[in-house]
């Protein structure tokens, strides 16, 4: 659980909706007409721009902005260590008996063991890399998208709403609707944007740039194993991506 999109998303709510409260009720800022516009609006839009299987996917891509697991760099180069020391005394078939938890490193493994060219399991694993990140830049661009229209689909309703209140300015009864949702579609559309779908974006963002330093890792582990290179010299290499500060504490502890 990602506590800090929880945090975030309840808060930044949580203090709109008591602004809405002590302003005169929350039922004053809803309107059916600048939801339809808006969200209905919005969600069509953006499917044009996709594949309806890309689109579907959205839901679950967001869910890692709100619940994922990753292993840290600094458990992934232990366990690369402990597997070039267990390489290097019994050879690659040692491997076999690794407990390994994260797939693309047994992904590297298996191929390890199966006896593979170092450039086969450098291209297989390169090309796992490029397509999941060209998954996560897909999920990171629907977010995107629904972030420019959000905003655009306010503007429309608020035209819509001006040429209501233009169209009947004889009955002071159609002004007031007609104004809000003028007002309210660009409010709705500024929320959809800024509170929901840039900071998703955003976080999954984050979460692909996390994962692809873990599986860059991973494959320069597996590689500089199949090399025989000693576990020391593997271990300083992949100290590299670490944070300057987290190699020093790494060091430290060793000592």
């Amino acid at each position: 659980m990602d506590l800090a999109t929880i945090i975030g998303l309840v808060g930044s709510f949580g203090f709109i909706i008591w602004s809405m409260v002590i302003s005169g009720g929350v039922m004053m800022f809803y309107d059916l007409a600048s939801v339809v516009i808006v969200f209905g609006g919005s969600f069509f839009v953006v499917m044009m721009k996709f594949n309806l299987k890309q689109f579907l996917g959205a839901v679950k891509i967001a869910a890692k902005a709100f619940i994922f697991k990753i292993d840290r760099p600094e458990d992934l180069i232990e366990q690369s260590v402990t597997m070039a020391d267990a390489a290097r005394k019994g050879g690659f078939l040692a491997l076999e008996e690794a407990q390994i938890s994260n797939s693309f490193m047994q992904k590297a493994v298996d191929m390890l063991v199966d006896g593979h060219d170092g450039e086969v399991v450098r291209a297989a694993l390169e090309k796992d890399i490029t397509l999941t990140e060209d998954r996560h830049r897909i999920g990171i661009a629907i977010f995107r998208a629904f972030a420019d229209v959000g905003p655009a689909m306010g503007m429309i309703g608020t035209l819509v709403g001006l040429v209501a209140m233009l169209a009947n300015m004889s009955d002071p009864k159609s002004i007031g609707p007609s104004m809000a949702v003028a007002l309210l579609t660009t409010l709705y559309g500024a929320v959809l944007a800024n509170m929901v779908c840039i900071p998703i974006a955003d976080k999954l963002s984050l979460r692909m740039g996390e994962e692809m330093l873990n599986r860059n890792l991973i494959m320069d582990a597996v590689l500089a194993i199949q090399d025989g290179q000693n576990p020391r010299v593997i271990e300083g290499f992949l100290k590299n991506y670490l944070a300057e500060k987290q190699r020093k504490i790494d060091t430290t502890d060793g000592e």
